[in-house]
């Protein structure tokens, strides 16, 4: 029986992993890796992101990231492993996540109270992470813990944004939504990510995303126009709460009055790195 009040953390989490998440949107990641010779945007990505897996190939980090082509996957890995380590991927990553941290949020705020209080906060909920069937948490779950607390807040809403996204992707599996299918009735919300980001990044053609709009009007998800149905909207919400569900122990772990508190600290950093311009402008958009 769960003590939080209902959605807690989910709150707390759409605080945090955009936290987690403006590092990849920065260009210090970019600067970064191309010091280390690794300049296409999308090696970059997978790089940053896969690092912790270890020299995976292709298959592994399209299983774990669930939602880009294989092909675009397979363009840039194993291939980036044979000009860098993991370990020079991993250190390329924390020093972007240091820069891009220190300029949106600035240095008053990383060197404040609120960010030691907030990253021993996530770093609690973190606590009680569980690795089985979490590929991504897991990798990251056995790499150190930053001395700097705003290092520290950034590594610990990584460990709760992949925890999270991995119990996430085994409720996708379970509503039979492939990839792309996944994406465009997450767009169809109004809160994912525009098309025209999905097309850029992930790998696929409109073709593609027409040929999984036409399977979801099938299923009764979207309708003509491409806008949720009611049986859409219904599945939308039963994705969150069973991903809730999944993701419910970091949060009971760090008990209702804490999971506010590291909600409010989130929110506030978040507002501050949104003005600074962390995120792109037309990120989230229908159609």
């Amino acid at each position: 029986m769960t003590t939080l009040p209902q959605r807690a953390g989910r709150r707390c989490h759409n605080t945090l992993n955009p936290m987690h998440s403006c590092v990849y949107f920065s260009p210090d990641l970019g600067k970064e890796f191309g010091e280390l010779g690794i300049e296409d945007p999308s090696a970059v990505y997978f790089a940053a992101r896969g690092a912790a897996l270890g020299t995976v190939g292709a298959g592994t980090v399209t299983s774990t990231f669930y939602n880009f082509n294989h092909a675009l996957v397979a363009r840039h890995l194993p291939h980036v492993w044979s000009g860098i380590t993991p370990e020079a991927a991993l250190g390329a990553r924390l020093r972007a996540a240091d820069s891009t941290l220190r300029r949106v949020l600035g240095e008053e705020v990383v060197a404040s109270r609120e960010m030691e209080e907030a990253a021993r906060l996530a770093l609690r909920a973190a606590e009680a992470c569980t690795r089985h069937a979490r590929p991504l948490y897991a990798a990251h779950a056995d790499l150190a813990v930053p001395d700097e607390p705003h290092l520290a807040f950034w590594h610990a809403a990584t460990l709760l944004r992949e925890h999270r996204g991995d119990g996430h992707l085994a409720a996708l599996l379970s509503a039979g939504l492939d990839p792309l299918e996944a994406l465009v009735s997450h767009s169809a919300t109004g809160k994912g990510m525009a098309p025209r980001w999905i097309l850029a990044t992930r790998g696929w053609r409109r073709t593609d995303w027409d040929g999984a709009v036409e399977r979801l009007r099938s299923r009764g998800v979207l309708d003509a126009e491409g806008d949720l149905t009611h049986a859409g909207t219904a599945l939308r919400a039963e994705l969150e709460e069973a991903t809730d569900r999944m993701d419910a122990a970091p949060y009971e772990h760090l008990g209702a009055d804490d999971v506010a508190r590291l909600t409010e600290l989130g929110r506030g950093f978040l507002f501050v790195a949104a003005s600074a311009g962390a995120f792109p402008d037309d990120l989230v958009a229908r159609g």
